[in-house]
């Protein structure tokens, strides 16, 4: 079991935790939840030993593996896809160029009865046992499954790693930490780069993982589906409790109510206490009573409130320009890249006044295309109209390289700002994480993340009647995201979301579109809609499938209890196939053993002496036993190894 214990951190003077300790199970699925910078990143870091505490320590049991995925990779991979994922499987791989080793040098031996010849044949059969029980022999299927789960075709698993963006590079970095099979799984906001399909199959995965998993993520809904504890991290103190997220929430606000009682309770009987001490502490007859009472007042262990980190804004986007009924209307529209790779395919689509649209699907299926034509920074063929007045305000993660680098990010939202938003831009900073000292930084120092939520700031305050929105929320933490939801909900333009963040779009949006197979297909309802209706259409799927490819891509709820089955199956098969190697290098054994007391008979029988001797009958009957076991041995060696590669097939 992994422990912390005592372990604090501090920045400028603050602390995020301070002498925080914890046990670690290996069916613990922990999410972790605070504000951005209130320590969770910090505290991934230190489990996996990128940083070292101020104070306490972390204790790993012998042996204790950990896959960590941090929220920035830098790759620099000259493998295939396939290749580059497969060198997870550092075990399998080892036991496989020593398999070779060893059957080189057998072939090459001669010396078939000497203790380094055995010893040989021995490291064989344990390495043959060893190859099967991690799973040496489906290794290949493995990462084909979990890759085509992360969303990769088979025909992208011999395209070199470096062709990939850096969201694909950070799939395969996810798919090689599954496979590797740590005993502890760290996820520093995974589901960023992922698509709805690609987080569905990851949430299945993690739920049923045989180990621990520890998860940074603003995704509520995920957070939901696969954990059973949550550790939060506010203002420098950190509350675990064993429950999922909502959960977790649900009883801190009752912690907190419970504890304002109380607070108020002792509060009522202090102030009490205190005014009887006042009015009779100068009256000789009350002065045992008043002393007595003044000592139980100075006993009193005084209840303390935490403070809660409620720290955000109610925001309206400024009144949109009037416009037409019609915002944007595409007809016959294509997109294509050299002529060749078609991403969008004679799409007819409207956009309309006061419609809230999200865009959901597979990455590369043409989402982010589509808004780029939308707001007119990607070539197209086809119609595409734009009523009276459309007014469009565009965020995509590169809007956040336009910012000017020598202004401060107070500079750029003081310029954007207007009306009456203007006395309130610092608590609007505040909501998207500047705050302090920081919004004194100049847009060039920035990181990634900040410069995009500065975008994602200035836009909110840009007159629009028709907002185009790509992944807004990648990184925002759960208060800044609830502050851009309801500014979102209230406002009355037209909006299409693109983005994968389940919690984020339910209830937000009124209709869906599903960007599949170069086409669209609307849902007129919001995310749980399209959900509901597209888990029936991937069952139906998937019972094709199994039928025609033995082969599952998506596992949704309705099919966990029979991948129970079909686990605790695969689980009796490889204890029978590791029942039957155990038997067969026993076998081998015996066979070996047999086979040198024959030839130490035969040298016997071989000399003149010994063949005129009185144990020659005796020696004779037990050659003919040795014989009869050895053929035996052979017969019941072949039956089993055949049964074996029958297991195997």
């Amino acid at each position: 079991m992994l422990t912390a214990t005592d372990v604090s951190v501090q920045f400028g003077g603050r602390y995020l935790f301070d002498s925080f300790s914890f046990a670690l199970k290996p069916n613990d699925r922990i999410g972790l939840i605070g504000r951005n910078g209130s320590g969770k990143t910090t505290f991934l870091k230190i489990i996996a030993g990128e940083m070292s505490p101020e104070t306490g320590k972390i204790n790993f049991p012998k042996g204790y593996k950990i896959g960590y995925l941090p929220q920035d990779i830098k790759t620099q991979s000259a493998l295939s896809v396939f290749e580059e994922t497969a060198t997870a499987l550092v075990e399998i791989r080892n036991l496989e160029l020593r398999r070779e080793e060893i059957a080189v040098e057998i072939t090459e031996r001669t010396d078939y009865e000497s203790d380094e010849y055995m010893a040989l044949l021995h490291e064989l059969s344990d390495i043959d046992e060893r190859f099967a029980i991690i799973g040496g022999h489906s290794s290949d299927a493995d990462v084909e499954q979990v890759l085509i789960g992360l969303g990769f075709l088979r025909e992208e698993f011999g395209k070199l790693v470096s062709e990939f963006s850096g969201g694909w590079q950070m799939r395969i970095e996810i798919a090689k930490i599954l496979l590797s099979a740590p005993d502890c799984i760290l996820l520093d906001e995974p589901t960023n780069h992922l698509d709805i399909d690609s987080i569905r199959w990851l949430e299945v995965f993690l739920k049923n993982y045989s180990g621990s998993v520890i998860i940074v993520s603003h995704d509520k809904a995920f957070l939901d589906f696969i954990t059973n504890r949550t550790i939060e991290f506010s203002l420098g103190n950190v509350y675990d409790l064993p429950y999922a997220y909502s959960m977790f929430m649900e009883q801190r606000k009752q912690q907190r109510e419970l504890q304002m009682n109380a607070y108020k309770n002792q509060q009522r009987q202090i102030a009490q206490t205190e005014r009887f001490i006042e009015r009779f502490k100068a009256k000789a007859r009350f002065a045992s009573r008043t002393q007595s009472k003044q000592k139980l007042l100075d006993k009193i262990e005084k209840i303390e409130v935490e403070v809660e980190d409620v720290s955000s804004l109610k925001f309206k986007f400024p009144e949109p320009p009037r416009s037409s009924r019609l915002i944007v209307e595409a007809k016959e529209l294509i997109k294509s890249y050299d002529g060749k790779k078609i991403v969008l395919d004679k799409i007819d689509f409207a956009v309309e006044r006061g419609e809230k649209i999200a865009f959901v699907g597979k990455n590369g299926e043409g989402k982010t295309t589509l808004a780029k034509i939308f707001a007119k920074t990607e070539s197209y063929d086809g119609t595409l109209n734009y009523g009276g007045s459309a007014e469009i305000a565009y965020f995509a993660q590169h809007q956040a390289e336009m910012l000017s680098g020598d202004m401060t990010v107070l500079d750029i939202i003081d310029k954007a700002a207007i009306g009456e938003i203007r006395p309130k831009i610092r608590s609007l900073l505040g909501a998207f994480l500047f705050s302090g000292d920081s919004v004194y930084k100049k847009v060039k120092v920035l990181s990634g993340g900040e410069k995009a939520r500065l975008a994602l700031c200035k836009l909110l305050l840009t007159p629009a009647n028709f907002i185009i929105l790509d992944e807004p929320t990648n990184h925002l933490d759960m208060i800044s995201k609830d502050v851009l939801k309801q500014a979102l909900s209230d406002f009355t333009g037209a909006l299409i979301i693109v983005s994968h963040d389940r919690e984020f779009l339910s209830g937000l949006t009124d209709k869906t579109i599903e960007f599949k197979n170069h086409t669209i297909k609307e849902y007129a309802g919001d995310i749980n809609y399209y959900l509901e209706k597209n888990n029936l259409e991937l069952l139906t799927q998937l019972e094709e499938r199994i039928k025609n490819e033995k082969y599952t891509q998506y596992q949704s709820k309705s099919d966990v209890s029979a991948s129970q089955q079909d686990r605790q199956s695969k689980k009796n098969q490889q204890k029978e196939e590791n029942r039957l190697a155990k038997q067969i290098a026993f076998l081998e054994a015996e066979i070996i053993k047999l086979e040198k007391e024959l030839t130490e008979l035969e040298k016997l029988f071989q000399t003149p002496e010994f063949m005129s001797s009185s144990e020659l009958a005796s020696k004779k009957k037990e050659y003919a036993n040795l014989q009869s076991q050895l053929k035996e041995k052979i017969a019941n060696w072949e039956s089993k190894s055949k049964e074996l590669e029958e297991f195997r097939l």
